[in-house]
């Protein structure tokens, strides 16, 4: 067998089924979106995540864009677990013939994004590839009882989002010639796509309510099987109450299929107990899309199962 012939999930857990998890650690290989050490004086939170040009750069994205996406994918999955970004560190693989005015403004995108969000880039590294590679890796801090973990989600809560959804992914279709817009919504859509913004903020603030949570840049599918698998628990989701970017619905004759299974959409998806709603409304915009049940992933009020699919490397 081949890479190729198994899922992203199969191969994490073929190369670490022999790591190890020494003291200290409270979150390891693929456990969580991030892996969480205990200093006792408080807990780091670590993340990577690995672009490439042919897969994650469409054409038409500019350095800037591409510098700022190396920097977004990490920030969100610190997001995700309630945690506060404090560093990046970006390691690139070159084309020997790049030019260096795109490798600038490729720096200038990563720091644009990471001053956004009040974190520095600290380092990293640069050598020789085949093709543009950049490894982004995130650090960042918690208390312990704060962090949010995919687990916890309870029978009974209510299933959340923030932000709207659908956006990227109809970026993506008009980036690749499948669909067009009108020049106002293009824009929209595309800066989706090519600028995503990681809830740093409300990761924070949804930390000490939310019971699971996890970004759903792979697709809000992927995101609530995963949830489910994580806490043993079902969902029925409210396809009216899906908040969904009005570029797409104005625009697809299929708005529910790209906001469900569409990637690349940096939002958080989260569960909470029914009596805080009021409170994280406070704190957070957000939308209540169904409810946590024993167990399956349906549409509610039909039998339509929610299938696991949306942007997957393998």
């Amino acid at each position: 067998m081949r890479a190729s012939d198994i899922t992203e999930k199969k191969l994490i857990e073929l190369v670490s089924r022999s790591f190890g998890k020494g003291d200290g650690i409270v979150i390891g290989a693929r456990e969580d979106d991030c892996a969480v050490i205990d200093t006792g004086e408080g807990c780091i939170v670590l993340t990577t995540d690995m672009l490439h040009r042919t897969t994650d750069f469409p054409e038409m994205m500019t350095a800037h864009q591409i510098g700022w996406m190396s920097v977004a994918v990490s920030l969100s999955d610190i997001a995700s677990m309630g945690a506060r970004p404090i560093a990046i560190l970006v390691s690139i693989g070159l084309p020997d013939d790049t030019e260096l005015d795109f490798v600038e403004e490729l720096g200038e995108g990563m720091n644009a994004c990471a001053s956004k969000y009040d974190v520095s880039i600290v380092g990293g590294d640069i050598d020789s590839h085949d093709e543009l590679t950049l490894c982004g890796s995130a650090i960042g801090t918690a208390a312990k009882e704060r962090i949010v973990r995919r687990g916890g989600a309870g029978e009974g809560e209510l299933l959340c989002v923030t932000g709207s959804l659908g956006g990227a992914a109809a970026g993506l279709k008009i980036a690749l010639g499948e669909a067009s817009a009108s020049d106002s919504v293009r824009e929209i859509l595309l800066k989706s796509l090519f600028e995503p913004e990681p809830r740093v903020l409300e990761g924070l603030a949804l930390a000490g309510y939310a019971t699971s949570m996890i970004d759903i840049s792979d697709s809000l599918a992927i995101s609530l099987h995963e949830l489910a698998d994580a806490s043993g628990v079902g969902f029925q989701v409210v396809k009216e109450q899906i908040p969904i970017s009005d570029g797409v619905k104005s625009t697809f004759k299929d708005p529910l299929e790209l906001s469900i299974y569409g990637g690349g959409d940096f939002e958080l998806l989260f569960t909470i107990k029914r009596g805080d709603v009021t409170s994280v409304k406070d704190k957070v915009p957000f939308s209540v899309i169904g409810e946590v049940t024993s167990s399956g992933i349906h549409l509610m009020g039909s039998d339509q199962e929610i299938e696991f699919r949306g942007y997957r490397h393998f």
